[in-house]
């Protein structure tokens, strides 16, 4: 009969302990996906005043403070340089960079986002002074190509 009640309370435990960190998740539920917002103020820059760039990282309802890793990916058009920046957590789920340009041109800015086990990377165009040729998205070269992401 000891055998028994031992066995029947550490069921139980387990029971209450797995039923705990589901929190409210119905059997076989997905995670909501992480959403990134990348903005860029102003999109139109000019040579050598900063450019403010936010990806706002959220997963449902909830600001994502805990990303494994924020990179944001910048390069001028055709340009095979990609210069690579870590990004770190300001304030409710947004993660900021404040950089400037001394060349003028079309640029690009891609926001690699790894949190919570998803990754997500937004890809957006900006300008610094006049534009220059912009890329051909079919010839791309950014490192969704060149990784195999």
């Amino acid at each position: 009969m000891r055998k028994y009640l031992f066995f029947m309370l550490i069921i139980v435990s387990v029971l209450s302990i797995s039923a705990c960190n589901n929190k409210d998740k119905k059997a076989g539920e997905l995670p909501e996906f992480v959403e990134v917002e990348l903005t860029i103020n102003p999109e139109k820059g000019n040579v050598n005043e900063p450019i403010v760039f936010e990806a706002k990282v959220t997963q449902g309802d909830e600001n994502v403070e805990d990303a494994d890793e924020v990179t944001f990916e910048i390069w001028r058009a055709h340009d095979e340089k990609h210069e690579k920046i870590k990004v770190e957590h300001t304030e409710n789920g947004s993660y900021r960079l404040e950089k400037s340009f001394h060349q003028e041109g079309t640029y690009y800015i891609i926001s690699h986002v790894t949190a919570r086990d998803m990754h997500n990377m937004p890809k957006k165009e900006f300008v610094i002074g006049t534009a220059s040729e912009p890329e051909d998205p079919s010839e791309s070269k950014d490192s969704m190509n060149m990784e195999g992401h």
